[in-house]
């Protein structure tokens, strides 16, 4: 990573996630749980182009946001998983969706999840960091399944 403009912690963090590439490959990675290039390409809605996959999937894992390892089952295919550090972004994520229920005009089931997320607060945000963790880091599995939960408030909401 180049040395940051400032020592700005928000300058920062920009610097990181500021462009929208990134935060929409961490937002599949989290929350669809895709975990290949081939997957967050075709099942992303925004419509990535490949170049810009490559560049953000290689930046996200030099700036320790995702790791990647070899897939055990295809030689070619690489896992990508998210670290702490990316983690430790969902409520940043939650309240960039919040923000954007509020100010602007989501389709409702997308919006679904974010309306989920913010009426759950931060203990729902907690059991989510934790579920990721487990599937991300090998963590222990926990009780409550706040993906499920998300996928329920989607599919009420209109989602397929």
């Amino acid at each position: 990573m180049n040395e940051p403009r400032s020592g700005c912690p928000i300058n920062q963090s920009v610097e990181v996630l500021g462009d929208r590439w990134s935060l929409i490959v961490l937002r599949d990675i989290m929350f669809g749980n895709f975990r290949t290039y081939g997957e967050i390409h075709s099942r992303s809605l925004e419509g990535i182009a490949t170049n810009i996959l490559a560049d953000r999937l290689k930046r996200l894992v030099e700036g320790g946001l995702l790791s990647m390892a070899p897939d055990p089952g295809h030689k070619q295919r690489t896992i990508y998983r998210l670290t702490e550090k990316a983690i430790d972004l969902v409520p940043v994520m939650v309240a960039l969706g919040n923000w954007g229920v509020k100010h602007l005009t989501p389709f409702p089931e997308l919006a679904a999840r974010s309306i989920a997320l913010q009426q759950g607060g931060p203990a729902m945000w907690a059991a989510f960091a934790e579920e990721l963790r487990h599937m991300h880091l090998g963590a222990p599995m926990p009780e409550r399944s706040v993906m499920a939960e998300l996928q329920a408030a989607y599919v009420a909401a209109g989602g397929t």
